[in-house]
């Protein structure tokens, strides 16, 4: 019930504060190529529950289409306006949203695409167990994806053999360890490593 409430607090907080950001960006991405401001895609939720998370769309508009679900820094689907949104992490800020409506919290699992979650394990289905979050121990681990995967002539194999791994041993160790207390811990960790990366 705590971090539930805080969940609700503090994206609502950081919605009205960055509304100039969001509105602001919005108008450059529409502007760019016409199409939607944000990038609707379906992600797998708290106990299998699919959800649209709720990101900045930084690709082209049928990017789906024609490419795979890993995506690369010099990915040629990128637009020009994407480039600089990803590299500010900029396009995360809208799930804000999916958190004010209790599709995901601010620290837990980053949310998969079902195709990576029809790959669970019986042991890692309990990653399902909590709500996927903004942040978490995986993420610390490794904020720059995009970066490994362009230095990669296949960015999928790179994913699945080097990334995937160890990010789903860090996802169950927060399953396993989560509390509040664990929850602000992560927050200020992220806060510090987005401000290092300034």
């Amino acid at each position: 019930m705590l971090k539930r409430l805080f969940d609700i607090m503090l994206s609502l907080f950081g919605l009205i504060l960055l509304s100039p950001v969001l509105i602001f960006l919005g108008l450059l991405i529409k502007g760019e190529d016409g199409g939607p401001i944000f990038y609707r895609g379906v992600r797998v939720g708290r106990y299998g529950k699919p959800f649209k998370i709720f990101k900045f769309r930084t690709m082209v508009v049928n990017a789906e289409d024609i490419g795979g679900p890993s995506t690369a820094d010099d990915d040629a689907r990128i637009t020009r306006i994407g480039k600089f949104i990803r590299k500010c992490k900029l396009d995360e800020i809208p799930q804000s949203i999916n958190v004010f409506k209790g599709e995901m919290s601010l620290v837990g699992p980053r949310p998969e695409v079902q195709h990576y979650v029809d790959m669970f394990t019986e042991e890692q289905k309990a990653i399902l167990s909590v709500r996927p979050g903004i942040t978490d121990w995986a993420s610390l681990w490794n904020p720059n994806e995009g970066k490994i995967l362009a230095e990669s002539v296949d960015p999928e194999k790179t994913y699945m053999e080097k990334i995937r791994p160890t990010k789903l041993k860090l996802q169950l160790k927060y399953v396993r360890e989560h509390s509040f207390l664990i929850d602000l811990r992560i927050i200020v960790k992220t806060v510090l490593a987005v401000i290092s990366r300034r």
